[in-house]
């Protein structure tokens, strides 16, 4: 299968890929390390240079080094490999689980677990835990990612679904590709939101100089967030803050807490996109998966969950006076 956006043509060789991009012209000049990581957004620049030793990085048909300068009409074929073959363990994590039957599970998600393994997180992660609980899970979907549809921030709390079979897994991944998944979070954002509702649509990719960081930017993805105000509320020390129900018509990399800094309203509690200020104002990123709805993949019955706020987050809130409530 080959999908093709733009200059870039990607096709799936086992579970590796192969990227196939062509150079427009504002391209032109630009290094073959930094060009092929900004059309492919998963690699950072030192990944790219990774790949560029190992020789999986070709240059119309032949080897590159990293500092080399690309020209209009230029052909790089990029081939990432497939993961290394890795036994995860299987850890008896607790999980609280709002849903399950034969095909998914749905779970509340703790703050503080990242969903899947990866660079510094092979134990202790979501999978982990659901592997011990659905032995069979393991291999739908990827070895490193077995059933996961779609993921969270280690920060975020809240609703995620776990697919149990390759034929849920299929069906949910169209329904979040066709954007017929509805995810509605919480969040408390730093500052009074002027307009009671609003939808920011700004591109996003990974930042140019922190690579571990994703940006608006006019090369990024499409992305798409609807917000609208709950309440107006502020600190003994005089600090405004908006809470708000935010929705997600798209599904970037921290498109959340991309898009409100973007606006001017960061996340309280967001070391990575706000300040240290408005870092210090929640002890984690102020985000939860409130709401998810979906068609069961296998009945087609219309689902809905909800999951309340983590007693955490409810704390901040508590030591917050409400200004306007507008919801």
């Amino acid at each position: 299968m080959v999908k093709t956006q733009g200059s870039v043509g990607q096709s799936e060789q086992g579970s590796g890929s192969v990227y196939c991009l062509t150079v427009e012209r504002q391209s032109a000049g630009l290094r073959v390390d930094r060009f092929v990581a900004t059309q492919v957004h998963d690699l950072s620049r030192s990944a790219v240079q990774r790949l560029i030793v190992a020789g999986e990085v070709r240059l119309n048909g032949q080897p590159v080094t990293a500092s080399t300068r690309v020209r209009t009409g230029d052909k790089v074929k990029v081939r990432i490999p497939p993961p290394e073959a890795v036994d995860l363990a299987v850890e008896a994590i607790p999980l609280d689980i709002v849903y399950e039957d034969r095909d998914l599970v749905v779970i509340n998600k703790s703050a503080g677990i990242v969903v899947h393994p990866g660079v510094g997180h092979i134990r202790g992660t979501l999978v982990n835990a659901i592997l011990a609980h659905c032995p069979d899970l393991s291999g739908v979907g990827g070895e490193l990612r077995p059933g996961i549809v779609h993921r969270l921030d280690r920060d975020t709390s809240g609703l995620i679904v776990i697919a149990k079979h390759e034929r849920a897994l299929r069906d949910l991944q169209r329904q979040f590709k066709q954007r017929l998944v509805r995810k509605h979070y919480t969040a408390l954002v730093c500052g009074f939101l002027r307009q009671a509702s609003g939808i920011v649509e700004a591109p996003i990719g990974r930042h140019r100089i922190h690579r571990k960081r994703m940006a608006v930017r006019g090369d990024g993805k499409p992305a798409r967030t609807r917000w609208h105000i709950l309440r107006r509320l502020r600190d003994d020390r005089g600090h405004d803050f908006t809470l708000v129900d935010v929705q997600l018509l798209t599904g970037r990399t921290h498109q959340i807490r991309v898009h409100m800094a973007w606006m001017g309203y960061p996340l309280a509690g967001d070391p990575v996109y706000g300040t240290k200020a408005t870092a210090s104002f929640a002890p984690r990123q102020f985000l939860h998966a409130r709401e998810l709805s979906f068609d069961h993949p296998v009945s087609g019955e219309h689902l809905h969950f909800q999951a309340d706020l983590p007693e955490d987050l409810k704390l901040v809130l508590a030591h917050l006076r409400t200004i306007d409530d507008v919801s």
